[in-house]
């Protein structure tokens, strides 16, 4: 309210200063048309003063009746005092107005570019916490999602229809259901464990029969092979090979994975895989089937 103010009789100052001029032209007359231009008048303040003295120059000169001729000096009138119009006092209470209204304008700008900064800022560090608490929320939510979403494990059971055989189960241990869409198996003789390949190696030149996809429910189990010990005969080409591995010099592995899907995680994110691999331990009389194998063999995702 105050700067409006200070604004208003700002500009009430400039129009009196602007109209100044033609007011004292208007009382002259000088740019009315048929006005009589009145003799100049002057008027001495202080009259000149006269000095005389005798000049031999001028004596010889002569003034005609034997007198020397008199020096007159006249001194030059003090200039009387400029006394200053109220238009003049007007122009300069204005230019002061002005002045500070300029300079309040100039403080009160900077103020302003101050809070902007101020906002500014602070509108960076929301932004930032914002990010934080989002980045959070995305962490809470995926563990959530990771925490129900379905864990496909592998187990061994001993089988029921044969002695020394065993079956390799998949059980859901998750909170929500899983559907298997693909499995697949395969076994190495090697000495130990170290001597398999560092990557396992799931290709195979038999075609394989496809699998009808397999859901469960959490802690529904299936089977998804099944090995005793005629099939270690059937691996070993030799006698002699299949002595060493009743000797243990060489053993035989079983590894494989499964794939399957769930239904809570984002699209791009519902396909897992678990990698299982075991040893089987052949004896003379009695056999056994144990998890086994590198971290890549048993690898989950």
């Amino acid at each position: 309210m105050g700067l409006k103010v200070l604004a208003i009789f700002a500009a009430l100052c400039a129009i009196v200063h602007a109209a100044a001029p033609v007011a004292a032209i208007g009382q002259t007359g000088t740019n009315r048309p048929g006005a009589s231009r009145p003799a100049p008048s002057v008027t001495v303040a202080n009259p000149p003063s006269t000095e005389v003295t005798n000049s031999p120059a001028v004596s010889d000169a002569g003034t005609g009746d034997g007198r020397p001729a008199p020096h007159v000096t006249v001194a030059t009138a003090a200039p009387a005092p400029r006394v200053q119009s109220w238009q003049e006092y007007v122009t300069w209470i204005a230019n002061i107005v002005l002045a500070v209204v300029a300079y309040t304008g100039i403080w009160m700008f900077r103020s302003l570019l101050k809070k902007i900064e101020r906002q500014t800022a602070f509108g960076e560090v929301a932004a930032e916490a914002a990010a934080k608490t989002a980045h959070a929320a995305l962490l809470n939510a995926q563990s959530i999602i990771q925490s129900e979403r379905p864990w496909i494990l592998i187990t061994v059971e001993p089988s029921r229809s044969a002695e020394n055989s065993f079956t390799i189960m998949a059980t859901n241990r998750g909170r929500t259901p899983a559907r298997i869409t693909e499995k697949t198996d395969r076994t190495r003789i090697a000495a130990d464990e170290r001597r398999l390949p560092r990557t396992p190696d799931y290709r195979t030149d038999a075609p394989e029969a496809p699998l009808v996809p397999i859901t469960l429910v959490p802690g529904e189990s299936t089977p998804i092979r099944v090995f005793g010990r005629e099939e270690v005969k059937a691996l070993c080409d030799s006698e002699e090979r299949f002595k060493r591995i009743e000797t243990w010099e060489e053993k035989v592995f079983i590894y494989g994975k499964v794939i399957y899907v769930d239904l809570i995680s984002p699209a791009d994110d519902q396909v897992h895989e678990t990698n299982w691999c075991c040893w089987y331990i052949h004896g003379r009389q009695n056999s056994g089937l144990v998890i086994a194998g590198p971290a890549a063999y048993n690898a989950h995702t």
